[in-house]
């Protein structure tokens, strides 16, 4: 199994300093170079504290410059808000700065207060995400681009620098709705997928991607799929689950409570914090949380644990009890 983290920078009640936040999270990237990672995976959001990173990229250089083995993910850079041209020339210069170290996921996003502020009609998100990933990988492969889309148009520019890796850095996109994997899968791209859904539904969306991608002439070895999962884990079982439910409530006060169920369509009528517990969450001492990614891992072929911790505790005992166990 490999292991990354989708690295979030909560401010929970805003009772430190931002910038303690962000130093701390650093300070865990930093140890995650030196154990059994295979990669962080930055999270963008604009506009509330669930997670202050209005800027993958510039957290990306940074991180780059304080790692040396540790591969550096979007997850996402939200594709559909940005001149795809910006987002071409930065990841590359991110590559070129970490060794090669980049991978690119995109997302469509699906807050709509981002897309108002930002003055793009939410309901341009899919097709301006899909024409910005299209641009940005035409921009890499190719010494000049011309383009003329729907959104986008230009004639004969040299994206500079190119990527160091040839020819180009790998690319997710992120798929949470059955559509989003179907057309992922259709057009042969890899999906990273996300910790919201309960791991039945993650299985579903999974199996649908593997028939869809071979339906269309695609091979599905080789692929690494991120499944991000909430963790909560502690010395004790009832540690583990106080962690956990106060990780749901964050979760659901500022977060999902503003953009409705859109990770779940068939959901059972619940209260949304006791669906988090009952459905999405992983949670235990480590031993117990070893067994359950086991069986996650035979229920829904969990190959990449994309490790979306809820304390840093549970960070901690991640790196030093579980992941071990696991490699």
């Amino acid at each position: 199994m490999k292991f990354g983290v989708l690295q979030f920078f909560s401010w929970p009640g805003r009772r430190f300093a931002l910038r303690e936040i962000y130093e701390r999270a650093l300070q865990r990237i930093e140890v995650m170079d030196q154990s059994g990672y295979d990669a962080v995976w930055l999270a963008e959001h604009h506009f509330n504290d669930f997670s202050v990173c209005p800027s993958v990229h510039v957290l990306a250089a940074n991180v780059a410059a304080r790692t040396r083995h540790l591969r550096i993910g979007t997850g996402v850079t939200l594709a559909a808000l940005y001149q795809p041209l910006r987002i071409a020339e930065e990841l590359a210069l991110v590559d070129m700065l970490s060794g090669g170290r980049v991978n690119f996921g995109a997302g469509r996003g699906f807050d709509a207060t981002e897309f108002r502020a930002f003055g793009v009609p939410i309901e341009e998100s899919g097709p301006r995400f899909r024409e910005a990933v299209d641009v940005v990988l035409a921009a890499w492969k190719n010494e000049k681009l011309t383009y003329h889309g729907e959104y986008f148009s230009c004639e004969e520019i040299e994206v500079l620098p190119k990527p160091l890796q040839d020819p180009h850095p790998p690319v997710w996109l992120a798929a949470s709705s059955p559509p989003s994997v179907e057309w992922a899968a259709e057009h042969g791209f890899t999906i990273m997928m996300d910790p919201h859904s309960p791991h039945r539904e993650i299985g579903r969306k999974r199996a649908l991607y593997r028939e869809v991608l071979e339906a269309n002439g695609h091979s599905f070895e080789g692929r690494d799929i991120p499944m991000a999962r909430l963790l909560a884990v502690a010395k004790t079982e009832q540690e583990a689950l106080e962690v956990a439910r106060r990780g749901a409530g964050w979760t659901v006060d500022s977060y999902i409570k503003d953009i409705g169920n859109v990770f779940d369509p068939e959901a059972e009528e619940m209260d949304p914090v006791e669906r988090y517990m009952k459905d999405v969450v992983i949670c235990g001492t480590p031993e117990s949380v070893v067994d359950q990614l086991q069986q996650l891992e035979e229920q829904i072929d969990l190959q990449y644990l994309l490790c979306s911790t809820l304390s840093h505790e549970t960070f901690e005992l991640m790196t030093e009890r579980v992941i071990p166990k696991l490699l």
